[in-house]
């Protein structure tokens, strides 16, 4: 029995993957992307556990060949995160290809292997920015604005009506502002998180620049949001349709340098005020239904998270 996971060489997905792997699952990882020596070496120890198979999730011969693992859960992670603009004008219809017909085609193979449960990989993104709800919650109105934050909450909505058409269990989860390990440019995901570049600069030896200090953030470090996946993977039942994964906590521009400072005395800040609040991240999502269904509680506070995500990219001398 074999959990697959789409798109498992990705930012996010790849830490699922690992997550899996070293809590005993055996996964098949579909990517159109070969792992990268990085992502083997991420995942090692547990390397015996997981399968790599190179296809994309828009030819569906190719995914069927997946079948032949004994596939009981599916995690669909495969994406195109076109959110810069450039990118969102340039490859519109790639990112709407990809994004819904690409999970239409893991709901056929889902329905095809009758499997116990699949879980969509969304994003808060399709709250909008800048929502009227002081804590966004799996009640809050949708307002998706990208191309990306539509087609996500479009697949929500698939993935839900083929569960109900095809009889199996499905659940979306939303994703609350990711930064960690395996956070890499690609060529479906170019958009990087603030920590990533921030914590670039101390490596350089470059400033941080910042602007204001007091705008607040939310930032989840992307093992508890694999964890939190996971847990949802694996419920015996879920009470939910849906659940936001999130820390649940916002902190200032402040409080995060001071974090850095702590961990490197050296930073310097280069104050500019010219320069805008950072983008994403402004909405403060509660995850009360993963914390109270299904008992998940977020395990770094963002010294940890910040301290093993450096030690991450010292050990791998990871520079980007």
């Amino acid at each position: 029995m074999a959990t697959l996971v789409t798109g498992g060489t990705g930012f996010v997905a790849s830490n699922i993957v690992r997550m899996l792997a070293e809590q005993g699952e055996h996964v098949v990882v579909f990517d159109i992307a070969p792992p990268s020596d990085l992502l083997l070496k991420y995942i090692e120890p547990w390397g015996s556990r997981i399968t790599f198979i190179q296809g994309d999730i828009l030819n569906q011969n190719a995914l069927e060949a997946t079948s032949q693992h004994k596939i009981t859960k599916i995690i669909h992670a495969a994406v195109f995160t076109g959110i810069l603009p450039h990118i969102e004008s340039g490859r519109s219809k790639d990112i709407v290809a990809i994004n819904v017909m690409g999970t239409t085609n893991v709901l056929e193979l889902a329905s095809s292997l009758s499997v116990e449960r699949f879980v969509y990989v969304s994003s808060g993104s399709v709250y909008g920015d800048d929502h009227p709800d002081p804590v966004v919650t799996e009640a809050s109105v949708t307002n998706p604005h990208t191309l990306y934050a539509v087609t996500k909450h479009a697949s929500e909505l698939v993935t839900r009506r083929y569960g109900e058409l095809h009889g199996f269990s499905t659940v979306s989860v939303r994703l609350g502002s990711p930064f960690g390990p395996m956070e890499q440019i690609t060529d479906h995901r170019e958009n990087q998180s603030l920590l990533k570049e921030w914590t670039r600069n101390i490596i350089l030896g470059l400033p941080v620049q910042v602007g204001d200090q007091s705008v607040e953030r939310t930032f989840t470090y992307v093992l508890d949001i694999a964890r939190g996946i996971c847990a949802v993977l694996n419920a015996p039942s879920l009470t939910y349709d849906l659940y936001n994964v999130s820390t649940g906590h916002k902190t200032t521009l402040k409080q995060i340098l001071s974090v850095l400072r702590e961990l490197h005395p050296d930073l310097h800040v280069l104050d500019n005020a010219a320069l805008g609040p950072p983008p994403h991240g402004n909405n403060f999502m509660g995850s009360e239904r993963l914390i109270s269904d299904l008992g998940f509680c977020p395990q770094y506070d963002l010294y940890s998270a910040l301290k093993e995500y450096w030690d991450w990219r010292s050990t791998n001398n990871f520079v980007e």
